[in-house]
């Protein structure tokens, strides 16, 4: 039962976010009547959500004043840098409804996304538009960020000098990455509709001049070339052969010794125990036309394949893993 209904807490939290509840607690908690006027809720539904909100742990009520909970006044605040709440907004503007399809998709093999009926691509959608770009790669920071602190101080950086983020996005692997070590000299490496959002992160952690935007296709063009070469939540958009291509570009940018670091949500190799892995290989059939994650026993070896002559998997966070390729 909690699992099948488990939209209702689902949707319960995305609505919260969307109307910005745990920001707004932040800045001044409040009671219930207050709080309604505040958050524009109409009288019958307001206790019953900002309860639920509570009994779901989001929230916590004292003498009758709401107020978030340690978690959510660290991550779903928005008036704080580590705030993730961004991949939960892409969530509830269009995954939520998206995966409404997904017995569709089961039975069709087909994305179920903005590109349903042939529409454009998600990729070729979103790029067009400047305000939901801006929303995607803020997503794609928020659910990357704790994954990109691991990966900042986990990796030997002590033996190199530069790296590249493939697909940077916003560029907050790229960012972390330098904030950590500051021997390094980076680079982010995107279509160049990316460029003014991931120089405005940049120039916002006062990064400008030692991590650079870099410009391009990875399907039409060479990868930049950097001693380390990073993929985050990039290869599992892919088919097969796409993502034997994106290594093969790595092995080819890299220098002998250099090291391509790909970190997804890595499905353990029995299959069995990393279901956030899983079900994110199902979202990549509701949202591409041939992605789909994978093991790092399946990663390792279409590294070998390229020419690493070194592969491992090492753990970050949460469901997320590494894996390792020395060339």
């Amino acid at each position: 039962m909690q699992i099948g209904l488990g939209f209702w807490a689902s949707k319960t939290l995305l609505s919260a976010i969307e109307m910005e509840v745990f920001t707004e607690v932040a800045k001044r908690p409040a009671d219930l009547k207050t709080l309604q006027g505040r958050l524009g809720l109409h009288p019958r539904s307001a206790r019953d959500f900002l309860d639920a909100l509570v009994a779901l742990g989001f929230l916590v009520r004292t003498d009758g004043v709401y107020h978030n909970s340690p978690d959510a006044g660290t991550f779903l605040d928005k008036s704080k840098p580590s705030y993730m709440g961004g991949i939960l907004e892409m969530a509830n503007h269009r995954l939520y409804p998206f995966w409404g399809s997904l017995t569709t998709a089961l039975r069709t093999g087909e994305l179920q996304n903005e590109a349903k009926g042939g529409g454009a691509g998600l990729f070729e959608a979103l790029y067009a538009d400047p305000a939901r770009l801006k929303e995607f790669l803020r997503a794609m920071s928020g659910v990357s960020h704790g994954a990109n602190l691991a990966i900042a101080r986990q990796f030997p950086w002590a033996g190199y000098k530069t790296y590249v983020d493939v697909g940077t996005a916003q560029g907050d692997l790229a960012v972390q990455i330098a904030l950590a070590n500051p021997h390094l000299a980076g680079a982010g490496y995107d279509l160049p509709e990316v460029g003014p959002i991931f120089e405005e992160y940049v120039a916002h952690h006062g990064l400008t001049g030692r991590v650079a935007f870099k410009a391009g296709n990875f399907f039409t063009d060479p990868l930049p070339t950097a001693d380390v070469v990073l993929m985050g939540h990039i290869l599992h958009d892919w088919n097969l052969a796409e993502k034997k291509m994106l290594l093969a570009k790595a092995h080819a940018a890299l220098p002998k010794g250099g090291a391509v670091v790909i970190y997804d949500s890595v499905i353990d190799d029995d299959r069995s125990q990393n279901a956030f892995g899983l079900m994110m290989s199902l979202n990549m059939l509701i949202e591409t036309k041939g992605g789909f994650d994978y093991t790092g026993a399946d990663c390792m070896g279409w590294m070998k394949e390229a020419g690493f002559r070194e592969t491992r998997v090492e753990h970050l966070v949460g469901p997320d893993s590494m894996v390792i390729g020395i060339k």
